[in-house]
């Protein structure tokens, strides 16, 4: 599978990990940044990973901040994302099989990198399950994005 990767300058050293935890298990990643240490804004690396998953070019998305909540933020404005801030894997594992969200968001200053490691590995091998009522609901949400935009 191919995963975009960005954050912002807080998760420099998780992104690394997890980079290397996915490329251990099998996965390609495209990392979209930052690579400073320079104080920046979250928003663009969340918009440049969303494009990426919206467009195809990715089949996945992981985003880290320093709260996981402002770079998600920003990637569920663009349309057809669902990403989903997490800090336990069975919240990560939910967001796959309910709720198909094709970005994984956490915080490197909530999450240490072997929780992180968890959340991503349960979050990559989970698959959305279909089931009749789960595929509704995302379709009521991917509608109320259409209806508002």
């Amino acid at each position: 599978m191919i995963v975009g990767i960005g954050n912002d300058h807080s998760a420099l050293e998780l992104k690394a990990e997890i980079i290397e935890f996915l490329s251990q298990k099998g996965h390609e990643v495209i990392d979209y940044g930052t690579n400073s240490e320079e104080s920046c804004d979250y928003p663009i690396y969340g918009e440049i990973v969303a494009n990426a998953v919206a467009k195809g070019e990715v089949d996945r998305g992981i985003l880290i901040c320093g709260t996981g909540l402002g770079i998600s933020l920003a990637a569920n404005k663009v349309k057809g994302i669902r990403a989903a801030v997490c800090s336990e894997p069975f919240t990560a594992k939910m967001s796959r099989e309910h709720n198909d969200c094709n970005i994984l968001a956490f915080g490197a200053r909530v999450v240490g990198a072997e929780l992180a490691k968890m959340m991503v590995d349960v979050w990559m091998s989970t698959e959305f399950s279909g089931v009749e009522r789960h595929v509704n609901r995302v379709n009521m949400i991917m509608d109320i994005e259409e209806k508002n935009s």
